[in-house]
């Protein structure tokens, strides 16, 4: 398996939804984990299932507040906004290298397909391309820091 695969294989498993997936060959093998909630399946045992939502529902209740105090005033401004998302965990990058001009600027209009931004994840730098079309109103990361699964890149204004 070589990088590109590889490459290709992240990207599929970080839009599919599933959680892991491991391939294992003669001399070869690999595991990609992803930080998407689990999926629970009702089981015989009743220890199991009766856990598993009791943590799924607290998880969310208590990031909730959270997240909401300080961005109380700003949330009614944005809910007109697309938000981009990290489509994986890495390091997030405005430009290919550091003396290369940055793939977006706030105001930019941008299309489906433009490339935004790299994101490295395991010395493999991933291209994230915008799946939407419109302006960059916000770029809410800053150049070189770490970023999660699914957390808010950019907030695009549609057209």
């Amino acid at each position: 398996m070589d990088i590109k695969q590889i490459q290709d294989l992240i990207r599929f498993v970080s839009k599919s939804g599933v959680n892991e997936v491991a391939i294992e060959q003669k001399d070869f093998k690999i595991t990609i984990k992803t930080n998407q909630a689990p999926t629970y399946v009702t089981a015989t045992l009743p220890v199991e299932p009766a856990h598993a939502p009791a943590a799924i529902a607290a998880a969310p209740a208590a990031a909730a507040p959270a997240a909401e105090a300080p961005a109380a005033a700003p949330a009614a401004d944005t809910s007109k906004y697309i938000t981009i998302k990290s489509p994986m965990i890495g390091t997030f990058y405005r430009s290919a290298s550091p003396d290369k001009p940055l793939f977006v600027n706030v105001g930019d209009e941008i299309k489906e397909g433009k490339v935004l931004c790299i994101i490295e994840a395991m010395k493999l730098f991933n291209e994230i391309e915008s799946e939407v079309s419109g302006r960059i109103v916000k770029v809410l990361v800053d150049n070189a820091s770490p970023v999660e699964y699914d957390q808010p890149l950019f907030l695009v204004e549609p057209v």
